[in-house]
């Protein structure tokens, strides 16, 4: 992207994020729903497809342009992130690694534009971290394919209008083999989605169960077509390396919001007739925080350009995302100690955040997780005795 478009994107965002969507944080948060208006200003900026390329409607960034607008979009409520994060990360990216010319064709255009909301179904009540326990099923019938199975946790599925769904169709298989992925849309007779999952925050962004009850697709919604047979881990490998390196720089933003909120509550709470700005153990706290923000930003600004190059696609996001979804989490916590009985109250930006933050160290890879991807990268055929 030309620089200066790049410059001027991230400056409509930023005044967008902080002068149209600050202010509703309470409200969206109390509502658990996103305004209309809203939704509709992410669609006309061409948030929807940010990460799509310009050839289907997106805008085209690459990792390092991605994560400069996810440190804008970090400034606020994650839920608004949430809106389109799918479209152009987990879900998206499964057509643009793995889809047919045909199937990116059909769907980019319209997930770029807002036009369809996609999520990622992988998943499951005993499958999460490790896809091995994977039991929703597909099974040839004629040229179609038929699910059976249950999906949990599924972001946007209350608003989905297709999701890229993570069925067995090699039951054989051992481990994370044998899996594939179809284009299920929410409308196709057998699927239902369940009610909408009561979280400890990040209200206003929705997940929720996905059921399948012989759910019948065309053999044109295998992702990939006759290629894509028993490839779906892979498939989910790369799009989730993808977007730990988005989410890691979404954490980055959330921190500066939050260094942001301290400094100016140490600046103006007095305390024995001065402000709190002037204890050294508040400093302190200050200190940590901006030093923990600038080491997250300065790493994900490195693993992005490395992930660009092509020179690491695994290490580097598993290590932006294990680092700066618990340097989130330390930088909202001493938020919530700076701000002492208030930051427990809600109505308080840095209550808010505090439940926000928690969720990072889980979805998309838990840091356990993270650290061991980390290991097996670093050590090799070592670290599997």
């Amino acid at each position: 992207m030309d620089p200066s478009d790049l410059a001027d994107i991230l400056s409509a965002v930023r005044d967008f994020v902080r002068k149209e969507v600050v202010p509703l944080e309470e409200q969206i948060d109390e509502e658990d729903a996103i305004p209309e208006h809203v939704i509709a200003a992410c669609k006309d900026m061409g948030l929807y497809g940010f990460a799509i390329p310009q050839e289907y409607g997106g805008l085209g960034m690459n990792l390092t342009e991605e994560a400069q607008l996810a440190f804008e979009l970090g400034w606020t409520t994650p839920a608004l992130r949430s809106l389109f994060g799918t479209n152009n990360g987990i879900a998206g990216q499964v057509l643009l690694v793995g889809g047919t010319d045909e199937q990116k064709a059909e769907w980019l255009p319209r997930l770029a534009s807002g036009e369809v909301t996609a999520s990622f179904g992988l998943t499951e009540a005993d499958a999460g971290s490790d896809p091995a326990g994977l039991t929703t099923s597909a099974r040839r019938d004629g040229s179609d394919w038929v699910l059976n199975g249950s999906k949990r946790y599924i972001t946007n599925a209350p608003v989905a209008d297709v999701i890229m769904v993570f069925a067995r169709t090699n039951p054989d298989a051992a481990g994370n083999r044998g899996i594939s992925t179809f284009l299920v849309p929410t409308d196709a007779k057998g699927v239902t989605i369940g009610p909408k999952d009561r979280k400890m925050g990040q209200f206003g962004a929705w997940t929720a169960d996905v059921y399948l009850d012989e759910v019948r697709v065309p053999a044109e919604a295998l992702v990939g077509g006759a290629d894509g047979v028993d490839r779906g881990f892979q498939t989910a490998a790369k799009c989730l390396a993808h977007g730990r390196a988005h989410i890691a720089a979404l954490c980055v933003g959330m921190a500066g919001r939050l260094v942001h909120e301290s400094i100016e509550f140490a600046r103006t709470r007095e305390q024995g007739g001065r402000p709190i700005a002037s204890f050294q153990l508040v400093q302190g706290l200050i200190a940590d925080s901006v030093t923990d923000h600038m080491a997250g930003r300065a790493l994900v600004l490195d693993v992005a350009r490395a992930y660009d190059e092509g020179t690491d696609r695994v290490r580097g996001p598993s290590v932006a995302k294990y680092f700066c979804s618990e340097m989130v989490g330390r930088v909202a916590d001493r938020a919530v100690q700076v701000h002492g009985g208030a930051g427990y109250i809600r109505g308080v930006a840095v209550e808010r955040f505090y439940r926000d933050a928690r969720l990072f160290r889980i979805y998309e890879g838990t840091s356990q997780i993270q650290q061991v991807i980390i290991a097996r990268q670093s050590l090799g055929d070592a670290a599997r005795g």
